[in-house]
């Protein structure tokens, strides 16, 4: 087992990798609230604006699958030490960024920077704990990756609403730095890779890498905004996408020092449990996506009450982290894996039964219930994932495991946000047809309204108000009929997904087997 120097506590090291990885997951969601103000600071519009996000999410999910090689040619240590280094000076370029272009090129930095920590930080955490402590540790690990995303919006609205959007990017700094100096003291290279040889670069790999990882990030990012298939730049995208993929997996394949170890997938657990992150991306990030839009634009919370409504589903991710560590020990991974789908299927088929009528209540305890099953689901996930591969293949396997988790989120994302457009529309189409003569319900709201306000504005004003109000009333009912469907499907997702903790081979007896 290649684990660090027996003197350090491995709670000293799960504390230095997890500082920088909270820090950069947090990032990931901690801008969105913000991009309204920095869109108005820098004269730019909320469309340019959302390059901010998109430039990120493309550099991180570059870096992401090529960590392992990165951390075995250059060091581990050292490569984590230049990352948080870069992250926490773009941190500080982002927020002294003068111009729309300056602040995209440092948020290019900072998600190059970024995009090894979660990886990195899951295999020294792996690597640090004994097998039969691997479930704590990935307890901690889901610290980060669940909770961190769902403070972000809460936090980014507090700071941006209190002080200003340049401080979203401004508190990374000094967590930076103590990321760094604890890195310094606590984390020390494995034997396999102070020992390794350096290889070749693998140019070519990486070049296809970065073609259609960015492709793809920017398809699911722009795609609805651009129309999908009806823009010829994103048709391209999705070309160049396709055949970006085909030609890398060819490639990585055919050599013998490829950039990421696609062979890896040949392991029945982790190509299952890639799967299964991949589903519990799109799932996690699309009801973190939804919850907010659905309380702001239906009804009509300001940003930071919204984020405080949906924060609680943080402390239903703490409460699973402290029981799947001690559970993990106790209770086979797979049925806490599918118990944990069925709490999220269930708090998402909850969600979809809201109304417009709704008090704060309805939606916290949905929340926090998707919350503890989605924590749930995360540690036991991450552990049986790897649990039939050896330490050395651990660093690749994780950059693998994230890239995937992170691309699912993203198609989620697009796809609610595609969905809840689209049936948007669909609803009011159908609705429509009842808004006429023939139907009394109609005629009679239509003519107290008009006569309510016939005294106040007018009997052709009051009219013309009446009408606008039963069709603003229309596309409120449409778009909450879509918010439906959306949550509808998140559920149904999550229901299959607890189908396939079957599908794992078991953990204790394969990771014994494994390691000797």
């Amino acid at each position: 087992m290649s684990r660090g120097p027996a003197s350090v506590n491995p709670w000293l090291i799960a504390a230095a990798v997890m500082s920088a990885t909270f820090m950069e997951v947090l990032d990931t969601t901690v801008v969105n609230v913000a991009l309204p103000h920095i869109a108005g600071n820098l004269s730019a519009s909320t469309s340019d604006a959302t390059w901010v996000l998109t430039s990120y999410l493309v550099a991180n999910a570059i870096v992401l699958p090529a960590t392992a090689w990165f951390g075995s040619f250059f060091g581990r240590k050292r490569f984590l030490t230049v990352c948080i280094v870069i992250f926490t000076a773009a941190s500080g370029l982002c927020g002294i960024a003068t111009s729309l272009p300056m602040l995209i090129g440092a948020r290019i930095l900072q998600g190059a920077g970024g995009g090894a920590l979660q990886p990195i930080s899951q295999a020294v955490l792996l690597e640090s704990f004994p097998p039969e402590r691997r479930g704590i540790a990935m307890a901690v690990y889901t610290l980060g990756i669940v909770v961190a995303p769902v403070l972000g919006p809460t936090i980014g609205g507090w700071m941006t609403d209190s002080y200003s959007w340049r401080w979203v990017f401004y508190i990374n700094v000094p967590i930076g730095i103590l990321a760094i100096l604890l890195t310094h003291v606590f984390i020390e290279d494995p034997p396999y890779i102070r020992n390794a040889a350096r290889g070749r670069i693998d140019y070519v790999g990486f070049a296809l890498l970065t073609i259609w990882i960015a492709s793809l990030q920017i398809v699911l990012d722009k795609g609805q905004e651009a129309d999908w298939l009806g823009s010829t730049f994103i048709c391209w995208l999705m070309v160049s996408a396709a055949v970006g993929l085909v030609a890398f997996v060819i490639w990585e394949l055919r050599i013998d020092e490829p950039l990421v170890v696609l062979r890896l997938l040949g392991n029945r657990n982790f190509m299952v449990g890639t799967a299964v992150v991949t589903a519990f991306g799109a799932v996690s990030y699309g009801v973190t996506a939804l919850l907010p839009l659905f309380l702001q634009t239906l009804l009509g919370y300001p940003a930071l009450q919204a984020g405080l409504v949906t924060s609680p589903r943080g402390f239903g991710s703490i409460a699973a982290m402290l029981a799947a560590g001690r559970l993990m020990g106790i209770i086979d991974s797979r049925v806490l894996i599918a118990v944990g789908f069925g709490a999220v299927a269930y708090s998402s088929a909850l969600l979809g039964g809201l109304n417009v009528a709704v008090a704060p209540g309805n939606v916290i305890w949905p929340a926090v219930i998707n919350g503890f099953g989605t924590a749930l689901v995360f540690a036991p996930l991450a552990t049986l994932t790897v649990a039939t591969l050896r330490d050395e293949q651990l660093g690749s396997a994780t950059g693998i495991f994230n890239l995937m988790r992170n691309l699912g989120g993203s198609i989620g994302i697009a796809t609610v946000t595609t969905l809840l457009d689209r049936r948007s529309q669909m609803h009011a189409a159908l609705m429509v047809g009842h808004l006429g003569p023939s139907h009394a319900a109609y005629r009679t709201t239509l003519h107290a309204l008009a006569g309510g306000l016939a005294s106040k504005v007018g009997d052709v004003a009051g009219a013309g108000k009446a009408y606008a109000l039963l069709y603003a009333e229309l596309g409120r009912q449409a778009r909450l009929w879509a918010f439906v469907d959306d949550f509808r499907l998140m559920a149904a997702v999550s229901f299959l997904c607890v189908f396939s903790a079957v599908v794992f081979r078991r953990a204790t007896s394969a990771r014994a087997v494994a390691v000797h």
